[in-house]
């Protein structure tokens, strides 16, 4: 504990201590029982447990070190945990914001709206749709239902905007299904809640580290002072930057709701990334299933096409003219 050193006490082991360790009362009657049988020959010794409890509390500021390591050990855990759920919604966000495939998808769904509605003064020139369209998009069937307008704007989709369809190098469009899904789970009140946690002992761990530097001896001092001050800074300047980063994304999904005039659901106060992200989770997953079965047949036909090429080629090289004799005659 002293030298900080897991390779002799795991941290789980420290852990187990740490939550065992002798309260106030129990080691007030532990030192009383000690010198209260100190000149009796008949003295009754302590148990083992409070024997040991006993040389737990004989280690310098048992407590406060081991709460500081145990909060270094699980610090970077839980600020990485936070960051990569914020990551994901901040790239699901800006992609929704400005991904050039998905303005395409969605000029796409409004220009075939119209069209559909053409004979319809009042719905067949509309400047844009709400998102709860998008969803329904693959019960809207063809005349003799072989297939639905989701399945017709995917193919168009593929056969006029994407260089690479039918082929390996074809990138998904929209943001992945899996990504909206976690997106749609998140709470910005539960990331608020972590980070006020881990604010809060972080500065308890401060505290701690503070008091041991403090009630040390020279001889304790070290590596324990160098250790936890490096990582306090480090600590800090990371916690500070995810709380910053916390910010931006909400802000820039409120603005998202805005743009995709989104409306808080009742009991909401604002748009919630539920209520957001769970149209856009149904209708991604509708929209690469498609995606893929398309994709599938204009392999197909790539595949059929190359082969009717390479059979031509080889019907024009077996195809040979006989030369013509010298007289002129074959």
């Amino acid at each position: 504990v002293l030298n900080m050193d897991n390779t002799v006490v795991d941290l789980e082991t420290l852990q187990a201590l740490y939550e065992n360790r002798a309260q106030a009362d129990e080691m007030a009657g532990i030192k009383k029982h000690i010198k209260s049988s100190k000149d009796k020959e008949d003295a009754k010794p302590l148990d083992k447990p409070e024997q040991f409890l006993f040389q737990l509390s004989q280690i310098p500021n048992f407590s406060e070190r081991v709460f500081c390591i145990l909060f270094q050990s699980t610090f970077h855990e839980c600020i990485t945990s936070i960051l990569r759920k914020i990551e994901i919604l901040q790239r699901v966000c800006k992609t929704l914001q400005s991904g050039e495939c998905v303005l395409q998808v969605l000029g796409l769904v409004l220009a075939f709206g119209n069209f559909m509605n053409g004979g319809n003064r009042s719905r067949g020139q509309a400047d844009g749709f709400t998102l709860d369209i998008l969803p329904k998009l693959k019960d809207v069937k063809s005349s003799d239902n072989s297939q639905s307008l989701l399945s017709y704007i995917v193919a168009y989709y593929l056969r006029h905007f994407d260089e690479d369809a039918g082929r390996e190098t074809c990138v998904y469009p929209l943001p992945e299904p899996q990504d909206l899904f976690q997106a749609s789970q998140m709470k910005f009140e539960d990331f608020q809640r972590d980070l006020r946690k881990l604010r809060k002992d972080l500065n308890a761990c401060s505290a701690e580290t503070e008091k041991v530097c403090k009630l040390s001896s020279e001889d304790n001092l070290q590596p324990f002072k160098d250790k936890m001050e490096g990582f306090l800074s480090q600590a800090k300047t990371e916690l500070e930057t995810q709380e910053k980063q916390l910010g931006d994304t909400q802000k820039i999904f409120l603005e998202l709701s805005v743009s995709f005039s989104v409306k808080p659901k009742g009991g909401e106060k604002e748009v919630s990334p539920n209520t957001f992200f769970s149209i856009w989770h149904e209708f991604s997953t509708d929209f690469k299933d498609q995606w893929k079965k398309q994709n599938k047949l204009m392999l197909q036909e790539r595949v059929k096409m190359a082969e009717e090429c390479f059979k031509q080629a080889r019907e024009k090289a077996s195809y040979n003219v006989k030369p013509k004799h010298a007289t002129g005659i074959v």
